[in-house]
């Protein structure tokens, strides 16, 4: 897989991860949902932020890597 490919795919991931995230928060502004499906929404929401960080993260170093050579 090209440099280009794999950045395309993981800029894909980070945007659903997002996607996704904004799906929860939809969800959790719902008032006519229940005390355990806002815990259910909240604990999906908080891991698709957290996958989103990491592949940001992972993006930031390898720009790093790429400009210190």
């Amino acid at each position: 897989m090209s440099k280009t490919e794999e950045f395309s795919k993981e800029s894909g991931a980070f945007e659903r991860k997002l996607q996704n995230a904004k799906g929860t928060l939809e969800t959790l502004m719902n008032p006519e949902i229940t005390l355990e499906e806002s815990v259910k929404a909240y604990e999906k929401g908080t891991k698709e932020l957290q996958d989103a960080q990491k592949i940001l993260e992972d993006a930031v170093l390898k720009i790093n890597t790429i400009k210190a050579s």
